[in-house]
């Protein structure tokens, strides 16, 4: 069996009952264990416990942190910090409850089950009403274009009008939360800065991109811009390649799509609407 430090301290407390000094007590542990002997320092230093009254050999305890800071008042501490501030980090952490890294880390993944991820973009925050709405009109479209394996696919053109801020974005880094095993995944919705910026429409087709559109530095959409700048020019791309070519049109419900002004240009220049249109259909950033 090979011995470890209680056992040499119970030797060494039996050495000192027997009358034997520090000297001769290390001499007769070095002669039996030789290089696995307790040094003499350490003969010396239980010698005096003893002689101050200590009769234990075990380890007392210690001020400072515990071995452990995993315990449940650090586990809701910890609980709570990231529920006041989702985008809380380490370090944040270490600094208000004062535990280390490696036991941060043991809370939020083990005992908490928590992420970090990155916020969606999202256009709209939207009720569950206009959701179902939207999955219908989607299914509707599917059906009529036969899964998309019609060839009037290849007729539909889409477009919507969108702000080009001059700024830089938030970092996803910036954008990352805390979030629970049993909450949604976070969004944000796209919010609008007031910094320079400039109005654009961009139309595409199944084979890809048509034209982009830039309005006047922070005009907004009207039917006037959409009648006789806007459309003309998608209109123009879209014939070069095919003169007659069909022409089916998605866009929302924005007033200056569905305006009695565009209704009429639409019907003249025989273009198609591409059912009820009630999306707004401009792709938005992902993080």
């Amino acid at each position: 069996m090979e011995l470890n430090r209680e056992h040499f301290r119970a030797i060494i407390f039996h050495n000192f009952r027997r009358g034997l000094s520090r000297q001769e007590c290390f001499d007769e542990l070095n002669s039996l264990y030789s290089d696995k002997a307790p040094s003499y320092s350490t003969v010396k230093n239980w010698y005096n416990e003893f002689n101050r009254g200590r009769y234990s050999i075990q380890d007392e305890s210690r001020a400072g942190r515990p071995k452990s800071v995993v315990v449940p008042e650090k586990i809701n501490a910890v609980r709570e910090l990231i529920k006041q501030d989702r985008h809380m980090t380490y370090r944040e952490i270490e600094a208000s409850l004062d535990i280390s890294m490696t036991s941060i880390n043991k809370i939020l993944h083990e005992h908490l089950s928590v992420k970090k991820i990155c916020s969606r973009w999202i256009p709209h925050n939207l009720t569950n009403a206009q959701k179902k709405a939207r999955v219908d009109w989607c299914k509707e479209m599917l059906e009529k274009y036969i899964q998309g394996t019609s060839k009037a696919v290849y007729n539909i053109y889409t477009g919507d009008e969108s702000w080009i801020y001059a700024y830089e974005p938030e970092t996803k880094q910036q954008s990352t939360v805390w979030v629970f095993q049993d909450k949604a995944k976070p969004t944000k919705v796209v919010r609008g800065r007031s910094t320079s910026k400039q109005m654009i429409a961009c139309f595409f087709g199944i084979n890809g991109h048509v034209a982009t559109v830039a309005l006047e530095q922070r005009r907004t959409v009207n039917s006037e811009w959409y009648t006789t700048i806007c459309l003309p020019e998608v209109i123009g791309e879209i014939r070069k390649k095919q003169k007659n070519r069909r022409i089916i049109l998605h866009h929302d419900n924005a007033s200056s799509h569905t305006s009695t002004q565009t209704k009429a240009f639409l019907t003249e220049r025989k273009i198609e609407l591409m059912g009820m249109q009630i999306h707004s259909v401009m792709p938005y950033a992902v993080e």
